[in-house]
Formats: C-alpha cells, structure tokens, sequence
C-alpha cells in the first residue's frame, strides 16, 4: 500500500541522494526578493527541520551551496555573478563608506609621494641655486648619478652583500642562542635569579666600547663584526623572552600538572604556543639590532661592507659615500 507523503516533506530527498533546493524555494537576492520577510521564514524552517544541508545554508546566507560550488570552481560565469550578488548584498551607505575609505586611502600614498618629491626638489633646488654648500651636502642628483656608477662596477652589491651576509648571520645566532637561554632560564629558576642581575648589566654596557677590545681578542675579520652584532641584541633578548616566559598563564601550568603531565608538557603544549606572537616581535626588534651591531663592528674592523663606506666617506669627505 502506498503511502501518501505529507506536503511538507514532499520535497525532501533520500539520505544518501543528490541535494537540491526546493523549487517552491527561490535562491534570489535578498534585494531582490519581493517581501524578505516572508521569505526568510520558510528557509529558516525548512533549515531547522534537518530538510537538507543547502536549506540550511540558504537560510543563514541567503544563498545556495549549489550556486556557491559553482562560483568556486568557475562552471559559468552567470552562477559566479548570482553567488556574489546574493553573498554581497550590501546597502548604499555601505557601499559610499567602503568607497570613502579607499579613497581616503589613496589620498594618503598620493601625499606620501608628494611629501617626498617636494622634499627632494627643495634639496636639490637649495644646492643648484648654492643655498647650502653641495660639497658638504651634496644633492638628490649628484647621489643618484654616484649610485648608479657604484652600480656598474658592482661595488655597491658587493658591500651591501657583505653587510646583509653578516647581519643574517648575526640574526640567527641572537634567536638560537637567546632562545636557549630563556628556556634554559626559565626551567631551572635558581639559576635565573644568579644570572638576572649580570644579564641586565651587560645589557646596559655601550657596545661600541666593547669593539675596540672584540678587535684585540678576535682580530680583524668578519668574526669581530659578528661578535659585536650578537652582543648587541644578545642580552636584551634573553631578558625580554624569560620574562615573556615567566608570565605564561599559570591558571594552565597548574591544569597540566594536574593531569599528570611534565615539565615537557607545559614547554610543548602552553608556554612555546603562547609565546609565538612574543617571539616574532622579538626577532622584528632583534633584525634591526643586529644591522646596528654590524655597522658599528664594520665601523672598527672591516675592509668592506656599508659601515666600511661611511667611515670611508667621513675620512675624505664624500658625502655620496655616507648618503648612499
């Protein structure tokens, strides 16, 4: 005997079959619909009745599965047009403020760039007409023109090679071994409370006065410059990751202890994810120091790289040189 489907499951398909939207149900845009209010209703219901996963969709973005697939494998170009209309279905006020922004946006690059052709026209104006004295100065031209003959003899890559080989050197060895450290701080507190108070001494010591005696105890090679690049970041570093540590939720340490877990557990699982966005901004401060350190190490003790060049250009009076 058969038996009569009651009209509101009609239209409802059999697990495991193809699902499609029902044809009483139109998949529009809400802008479009007739009476919105009406609408929504009998896709919500629909959605709440467990009718099919497309209703569902439908009735939290007014939009079908069907036409959204499509739109991302690029099947036709009319589905794409539909699925974007109905996904961005936004009002006119909307629309004026996200145009208000871009364009407030461009204005602000166009002033940048205004800003810095403006600057560099009075520069250059000011040593053509001899407001300022181009010999000590120079101009934008003059260093352009420097720059480019430095090009084509390829000494200018070949002291910027140096100077970003021994930076990059520099920096990797500051996030090993301040890494280390903290960890090593922060496991073993004893220890950490013995080594705080020499750590942020030789923190404060200025390092340039610390080159001249890494040039009597290592000599004069690149070792020296990257020496004085580590200890200028070094320290800091150390500090700055073991109290980033030593801060960790404790409210989670005391959970994994009371699960059972270890000392491991509480590195792996709490302290090293939680302090991911710490440590990246470390590494963005370190990069920095580490290019301060190896200008200053290349300052002393080097025979090449762009801290060469500027203590070249201040011994014979090349501005061009320290400019560039």
């Amino acid at each position: 005997m058969m038996q009569r489907l009651d009209p509101q499951t009609e239209h409802q398909p059999a697990a495991g079959s193809h699902i499609q939207t029902s044809p009483h149900i139109q998949t529009r845009p809400i802008s479009q619909a007739a009476d919105p209010a009406q609408a929504r209703p009998a896709i919500q219901a629909a959605a709440h009745t467990g009718t099919a996963p497309t209703l569902q969709a439908t009735a939290h973005t007014g939009t079908s599965l069907t036409l959204q697939a499509a739109a991302r494998t690029g099947t036709d170009p009319t589905l794409q047009a539909a699925s974007l209309d109905m996904a961005i279905d936004i009002s006119p006020a909307q629309r004026d403020f996200l145009v208000a922004q871009l364009l407030h946006k461009r204005q602000v690059l166009i002033a940048r760039a205004m800003l810095l052709v403006l600057l560099l026209a009075l520069w250059e104006l000011a040593a053509q007409f001899f407001w300022i004295d181009s010999f000590i100065f120079s101009s934008p031209t003059a260093i352009f023109c420097y720059f480019c003959s430095m090009a084509r003899d390829g000494s200018l890559f070949i002291h910027t090679g140096i100077t970003l080989l021994e930076t990059v050197i520099s920096f990797f060895l500051v996030i090993g071994i301040s890494l280390a450290s903290a960890l090593l701080l922060w496991a073993c507190r004893a220890l950490s409370e013995v080594l705080e108070p020499y750590l942020v001494m030789l923190n404060s010591l200025p390092k340039s006065a610390m080159a001249p005696l890494l040039i009597v105890w290592l000599g004069n090679d690149m070792k020296t410059i990257v020496v004085a690049a580590v200890s200028v970041a070094l320290f800091g570093s150390i500090l700055t990751l073991h109290t980033g540590f030593s801060q960790t939720d404790p409210d989670k340490v005391k959970l994994i202890y009371s699960l059972g877990g270890t000392k491991w557990d509480v590195l792996t699982k709490v302290l090293l994810p939680s302090s991911v966005p710490m440590i990246v901004s470390s590494m963005k401060v370190n990069i920095g120091l580490c290019l301060v350190g190896v200008i200053i190490g290349e300052f002393l003790s080097s025979r090449a790289g762009l801290g060469y060049l500027i203590t070249y250009g201040s011994q014979t009076f090349s501005c061009e040189d320290i400019l560039i």
